[in-house]
């Protein structure tokens, strides 16, 4: 037998491949994380430069990434930022490495954020619930893909309250191209399409009106094209309970944050990270949500 056909015919070892594949994943997914938005905002920086005609400045003492010529994705290896100890394999195994070495660097001892092994578990995890949700198909696959995509999303979003174009449009094109080659989603290629525009649009509307009335910004540009890839994906009727399940558990994070962690009520709150949550919730459990909410109001 053949490994295919025993994720096929045995689903333990599926999902169990799943959280594996997730948690190796998710190593990655922290460098992703961690490195788009300062090669976003170094490229940024760049083109400001050309624009104005100003020569390049001397590098920012406090950033840990300005001693790097090349830096991308692969580019430098992984290290420690403080004293720059290159990140060994035996290092780099998820979870595994930071429970061996109790969270601190091997060489400098420097405290390792909770966040790393964070990340790997809820990507393993979520990956496990995708293969046991979905099957042993092509589907899952790209399921996968959009789930990761997600959680870098959202993780960016909370430290920098940015939603890069090179994440949520590949993203939005992946989900027409899944709908458009029949992987079994069960959303039509004209939904999917209608889910983009739509998705794009209300909040596109909402920006506006709420600009107009107020004279500020509510949300980002990037939030747009996160609904509308969510829409590519789930079709159009995922939209409004989509919006409904962000708005609601927007809402409360941000009471909580504001009377428990005395959070600024002025200060901006991310929203995209509320939309994917919402999203992922739509793509497991939402035909039980929406037979629930049927069943309930009818």
């Amino acid at each position: 037998m053949s490994f295919y056909e025993l994720l096929v015919t045995n689903q333990s070892v599926l999902v169990a491949s799943a959280i594996l594949l997730g948690l190796l994943v998710g190593s990655f997914l922290n460098v992703v994380i961690y490195r788009v938005p300062v090669m976003l905002q170094r490229d940024w920086k760049a083109q400001c430069h050309e624009f104005l005609e100003i020569e390049n400045q001397e590098p920012d003492p406090n950033d840990a990434s300005a001693k790097h010529e090349t830096f991308n994705l692969l580019k430098p290896d992984s290290h420690c930022p403080v004293c720059n100890h290159k990140i060994s394999a035996w290092e780099n195994i998820p979870i595994f490495s930071y429970i061996f070495l109790r969270g601190k660097c091997s060489d400098c001892k420097t405290p390792i954020s909770l966040r790393y092994p964070s990340v790997e578990l809820v990507a393993g995890l979520l990956s496990g619930l995708i293969a046991f949700t979905f099957g042993a198909t092509w589907l899952t696959l790209a399921l996968l893909l959009f789930t990761w995509a997600l959680v870098v999303l959202t993780l960016i979003d909370f430290d920098h309250q940015l939603l890069p174009d090179n994440i949520t449009l590949p993203l939005l094109w992946l989900g027409l191209l899944v709908n458009s080659i029949g992987l079994g989603f069960g959303v039509s290629l004209q939904d999917a399409v209608i889910g983009a525009l739509v998705g794009y649009l209300v909040l596109w509307c909402f920006y506006w009106a709420f600009k107009l009335l107020t004279g500020k910004e509510g949300m980002g540009y990037g939030d747009f094209k996160l609904l509308a890839a969510l829409g590519a994906w789930m079709g159009w009727q995922s939209i409004l309970p989509i919006i409904i399940l962000s708005s609601a558990v927007g809402a409360v994070f941000g009471v909580i944050a504001i009377y428990l962690f005395k959070r600024d009520k002025s200060a901006p709150m991310p929203y995209g990270p509320f939309l994917a949550g919402a999203g992922f919730i739509m793509l497991v459990w939402g035909p039980q949500l929406t037979g629930y909410y049927l069943g309930t109001f009818t």
